[in-house]
């Protein structure tokens, strides 16, 4: 496959398992097994370039997780990560983790904890630049600052302040800065609006649905925020307790849900014109991770689920209309055709 043809990001089979054991000498006197959790088991996708895929669902289901194994902050258990056609994992144990560094960068969920107090802000987004090589003069390096707090709509006089000294909307920004600084091509954005109030969070969205205009950004954005997620994504991948249980392009997913724990998700979004009709909210509990239900892990809080669900776990299939989906209910027809794919 030739490069333009290829996706920018290409994710198969990746997987992490955490030992959250208690330690050695309490396992032994009290004879307990090691304790293993299942962060993220088997999650496969893809993403062109200038691409959105979003991926959501409830807290805990292995979201950040992924975001962490894109950006090399762990190491996959299984599976691997291939970007622009390289390994990125080998790549980020090799000679060349500085280049793929470069390429892939990171926006992280608390504007608050991602910014060291103690600098100011023109070396918070000049340490990438500093730490690539890409800069060293003093002179170019205030230049590209004040261009970077431009490109996200701050001023190059910012340089001089604390984080202390702005908003958490305006703190985003500087993150947002600091990723861009060394021009990657891939942004894993993890949650980056979550810990914003509304009106802040749209205007950073638009911030950075213009900076992937002007710059062919691909982004891999994590929300459980399913307004959010349809203003800013191309594609959604919708996960529960480690796993895709479903993939679609935006559209198709909120038109035409086909998963049952997607169509309860949806459900539970308040609808504006839809006043006079109760809202469904979300079924059940999320199941211990350490000791996840067998079959399919959604079986416990799915209204379609039979012994065969409680007994084998589903894969990833596409059904046909373009959308991949992992559930037997779906596959055998025992949930029926939302009316957009009719």
């Amino acid at each position: 496959m030739n490069a333009a043809a290829r996706p920018l990001v290409q994710a198969h089979d990746l997987a992490k398992t955490f030992d959250v054991s208690a330690p050695w000498l309490n396992r032994v006197l009290e004879r307990r097994p090691r304790t293993l959790l299942q962060a993220v088991d088997g999650v496969s996708f893809e993403i062109e370039r200038g691409q959105t895929l979003a991926l959501v669902g409830e807290s805990g289901c292995g979201k950040s997780t992924v975001a962490r194994l894109l950006v090399g902050l762990y190491a996959p258990t299984r599976g691997s990560f291939f970007f622009d056609g390289e390994d990125a994992h080998a790549a980020f144990k090799g000679s060349n983790a500085r280049a793929m560094r470069r390429r892939i960068q990171m926006i992280f969920q608390d504007p608050y904890a991602s910014l060291n107090p103690r600098w100011k802000v023109a070396d918070i987004i000049a340490e990438p630049l500093r730490e690539h090589g890409i800069l060293t003069d003093k002179a170019a390096l205030a230049e590209r600052v004040g261009q970077l707090l431009q490109s996200v709509g701050l001023s190059p006089q910012d340089m001089a302040k604390y984080p202390h000294q702005f908003s958490g909307g305006q703190r985003q920004r500087i993150s947002i800065a600091r990723a861009l600084a060394t021009e990657p091509e891939f942004l894993v954005c993890d949650e980056p609006t979550s810990a914003l109030d509304v009106s802040v969070q749209a205007q950073v969205l638009n911030i950075m649905k213009d900076l992937q205009r002007k710059q062919g950004l691909t982004y891999l954005f994590i929300s459980h925020n399913l307004a959010v997620v349809r203003h800013v994504s191309d594609r959604v991948g919708v996960m529960y307790l480690g796993r895709l249980v479903e993939l679609a392009d935006k559209q198709r997913l909120f038109s035409a849900p086909r998963h049952p724990y997607t169509r309860m998700l949806l459900d539970a979004i308040p609808k504006m014109h839809d006043t006079g009709h109760a809202r469904t909210p979300v079924q059940g509990e999320v199941p211990n991770p350490l000791n996840p239900p067998s079959g399919c892990a959604f079986n416990p809080r799915c209204p379609f689920a039979n012994e065969r669900c409680r007994k084998e776990r589903p894969q990833l299939l596409d059904d046909g209309h373009g959308t991949r989906v992992a559930c037997h209910a779906v596959e055998e027809g025992r949930v029926d055709m939302p009316a957009a794919a009719a």
